[in-house]
């Protein structure tokens, strides 16, 4: 510690007195390598004179050495705390060697990034080769659309613009993939760009000490920066030309698009234009001689753009192929599974006049026929080939199931149908090909005049083949007259349309009655499975199916038809237009869409709900005698479909909630006023459903009528009466009422025979022998023994009463046979009855 004391002398001199003390050793080793004053000066006592100017140089004195004490006081002093140790005073900015390895290790995993990062872009390769096959495509279209030709394939127009949007949509898919690798590497630019201005990696690589002392790290770091600059440099190139290949794509394809919409308008507007000449007006040879080499290059061209379309477009080919696979593999395992319990034979009362044991050829006219529907773009020469198998797999089924004659007729209509693709193959212009369609055409109108006529009673039967035939022969009729009048467009497209509307016809009939013999033959499967009797009344199953699958192939025909009129596109737009256009009911709008929509569902639902138990072979009366837990588990799934069904309609239809619970609010008020009945007998079905107080099958009694449950339908059900009659009983009626139900726990009932018979020698050798003759029977059941009663009436007659127990469905029968065996037993003992 530091004394100053100021003071004066006996002889009346001023003095200034300091006094210095060691400190310490640890505080003084600290307050030397911090403050650097020497401290090493120890005055005891100094006096000098206070006079004159010794006084003033005294006094300053003095204020500097109290200035120099003060300063050198350390703080912590003045408030009397405890000194601290020396980890205090230490300088807490040094940079350590961790702190420059801890750098080091954020570049290493920035730079180790860069690999793993660009080694991810593995989709780049195949980008780069479906570019390149895509710029062939769009070449090629390109050189399709520049040919100055009048007449356009309607069908490969509309198979262009198919490719081309399928064109656009992998660019913007391969566009989006190439954006996601370059979002990539752009940050991980950012990151090293950051590391390479970071304060301590920059003092490191500027300082030669601290070089020479992380050598090793520098040295790695030179490595993996050149790799990884490299490879930035190499992906970045390589996105940036994917970009801009993308880019330019994308133009083309847009403008491609354009020029096909403009040849697709303008035929419409230049269809009925006179845009060739007149059919005995030839060009001049010149004009031939180019028209040939055009049309060679044209056909080539086609050839490789349905190459590319096959290539690049997603369909539905392999569904198709499966539904086709399916439907043979499930009319084939019917077929197996009677055959493997002897019951083929039952077949021959269902009218089955395409289905085989294996339905090759139906399964391949399935897939032919769903083909045009499903790709109704595809290109024009993959359509003709289609049509093609399709009319020879016809030919082949046709072979021996029709009559000669008609099937004669049917191989000149397959030889005119082959005249569309070889009227374009062989034929070099389209001057020549005129006349070859002038020739077909006219045979053709001849051909479906004279079967018309010869097998209309025939043809009524299949309304659908009815009427492509009378198109035929007018579609025919109108490309005649298209040609002379030089309407090249218009002769095109009547010329093609014509044999293919008779041709989907043909097929789609042929698919719904094989579809609707398959049925019949799965619901025959079934019933003999499970033990059902072998015939059932197919005719009203095969009438309703034939319904369902007549109306689905007739929309079917009809979208064909509209497509290869080109009136499909612009059909279904003013239809979506119209169906989907809102309009004001009240306060809220609909459209007619949602209700159409919402209308087909419930019809769909209850058609389901009501022919579903034809699937598992619950058809007609034979079905009650076999009642299991199947025909809850059919309540219960129709119970659903019309549930499902109804809510499902009301979400398509497009009713908002709130207004939703206005109606349902309606509906309330209404079945409390009126709607009592019908509520409680849609609860009371449910309730049957699930209680399974009665069930199909069953024996009941409700008041005075008696009958086996036939269904248990929703608002109603049904028994059959002894005398066949259908008693409906609504479900309301049957909760509230006493029911005796004689099959609820069992079949059985109990029966008795009453005899009159004189009075036995011994009674217990009659009761044993009646006894063996009821167990004799089959009918008779063992679990609950026979009784037999002896009771006298007279002297010399007694009454012989026999109850047993038989199944309840044959009770009368195994009666009136155990009467003539007990009659037959008594004579035997020789015991007497009366005349």
């Amino acid at each position: 510690m530091r004394d100053v004391a100021l003071g004066i002398t006996v002889d009346g001199q001023l003095y200034l007195k300091i006094n210095y003390m060691h400190p310490p050793s640890s505080f003084y080793s600290s307050a030397f390598s911090n403050i650097h004053i020497p401290i090493f000066i120890r005055m005891n006592s100094v006096t000098l004179p206070f006079t004159g100017i010794y006084r003033i140089l005294l006094l300053l004195l003095f204020i500097c050495a109290a200035a120099v004490a003060g300063a050198q006081m350390p703080a912590n002093q003045n408030h009397k705390q405890p000194v601290q140790g020396p980890a205090v005073l230490t300088d807490t900015n040094l940079v350590s060697s961790a702190d420059y390895l801890e750098a080091f290790q954020q570049v290493y995993e920035a730079l180790n990034r860069v690999p793993a990062i660009t080694g991810s872009f593995s989709h780049i390769p195949e980008i780069g080769t479906a570019l390149t096959g895509n710029d062939s495509a769009i070449s090629l279209l390109k050189q399709r659309l520049s040919f100055n030709t009048r007449t356009f394939n309607l069908q490969n127009l509309h198979m262009f613009r198919a490719l081309l949007n399928e064109l656009s949509e992998n660019e913007e898919d391969y566009k989006q993939t190439i954006a996601t690798y370059d979002t990539a590497l752009i940050s991980i630019k950012k990151q090293l760009l950051a590391l390479r201005k970071d304060s301590l990696i920059r003092k490191v690589f500027r300082t030669a000490a601290l070089r020479d002392s992380f050598a090793t790290q520098i040295t790695d770091i030179r490595k993996k920066w050149k790799v990884a600059d490299s490879l930035l440099s190499q992906n970045t190139a390589a996105i940036s030309s994917m970009k801009a290949h993308i880019a330019a794509n994308e133009l083309a394809i847009q403008e491609l698009l354009y020029q096909t919409g403009v040849q697709l308008k303008s035929v419409g507007a230049r269809a009925f234009l006179k845009d060739r000449d007149y059919i005995w007006q030839s060009g001049t040879k010149k004009t031939i001689k180019r028209n040939a080499a055009n049309r060679a290059q044209l056909l080539n061209n086609e050839k490789q753009i349905a190459g590319y379309y096959f290539r690049y477009t997603r369909s539905d080919r392999l569904t198709l192929l499966f539904i086709s696979l399916v439907f043979f593999l499930w009319v084939a395992y019917s077929y197996r599974s009677l055959a493997r319990v002897g019951k083929l034979a039952t077949l021959d009362e269902l009218p089955l006049r395409l289905l085989s044991a294996r339905p090759w050829w139906l399964s391949l006219i399935l897939l032919l026929t769903l083909i045009p529907a499903f790709e109704l773009q595809a290109p024009a020469i993959y359509i003709e080939l289609v049509q093609t198998l399709l009319a020879l797999c016809l030919s082949k089924l046709f072979y021996k199931k029709i009559p000669d004659q008609a099937f004669k007729f049917w191989l000149c209509f397959v030889i005119l149908l082959l005249t569309v693709p070889l009227s374009r193959i062989i034929f070099a212009t389209f001057s020549m090909q005129r006349w070859f369609i002038l020739l077909a055409s006219s045979c053709s109108i001849g051909l479906g005049s004279i079967a018309f006529r010869r097998y209309r009673t025939y043809y009524r039967n299949y309304r659908l083949c009815y009427i492509a035939l009378a198109l035929f022969v007018m579609l025919n009729a109108a490309a005649v007259i298209a040609n002379i009048l030089g309407r090249g467009t218009l002769t095109q497209l009547f010329y093609t349309t014509a044999p293919y509307t008779l041709l989907h016809a043909v097929g789609l009939t042929v698919i719904a009655n094989g579809l609707r013999e398959a049925f019949l033959v799965h619901i025959k499967n079934c019933r003999v499975q499970k033990g059902y009797s072998d015939h059932f009344e197919w005719e009203d199953i095969s009438r309703d199916i034939a319904k369902v699958l007549s109306l689905i192939a007739l929309v079917l025909w009809l979208a064909l038809l509209a497509t290869n009129l080109d009136l499909f596109n612009s059909i279904t737009d003013s239809l979506a237009a119209f169906l989907s256009k809102p309009r004001k009911l009240g306060g809220f709008s609909i459209t007619f869409g949602g209700l159409l929509l919402c209308v087909g569902i419930i019809w769909l639902a209850n058609f389901l709900q009501k022919y579903i138990a034809y699937f598992f072979g619950e058809t007609g009366e034979d079905a009650i005698e076999h009642a299991n837990a199947q025909h809850s588990r059919l309540l219960i799934t129709r119970l659903i479909l019309l549930i499902t069904g109804f809510f499902l309609a009301v979400a398509a239809s497009g009713l908002p909630i709130d207004k939703i619970t206005v109606i349902i609010g309606a509906l309330s008020v209404g079945i409390g006023l009126g709607l009592q009945s019908i509520v409680n007998n849609f609860i009371s079905g449910i309730i049957l459903i699930f209680d399974r107080t009665i069930r199909v099958g069953d024996v009941v009694e409700l008041s005075n009528r008696k009958g086996k449950v036939k269904e248990i339908g929703i608002r109603t059900s049904t028994l059959v009466s002894d005398d066949g009659a259908d008693i409906i009983i609504p479900n309301g009626d049957i909760l509230s009422h006493n029911i005796i139900n004689w099959t609820l726990s069992n079949n059985i009932i109990r029966s008795s025979i009453s005899i009159i018979i004189s009075k036995p020698l011994d009674a217990e050798t009659l009761s044993g022998a009646v006894k063996e003759v009821l167990l004799a029977n089959e009918n008779v059941s063992h679990r609950k023994m026979p009784a037999i009663y002896l009771s006298p009436i007279s002297a010399k007659w007694s009454v012989l009463k026999i109850f047993f127990w038989s199944d309840l469905s044959n009770a009368s029968t195994t009666k009136n046979v155990l009467t003539d065996a007990v009659y037959a037993k008594l004579k035997e003992l020789e015991i007497a009855t009366p005349e």
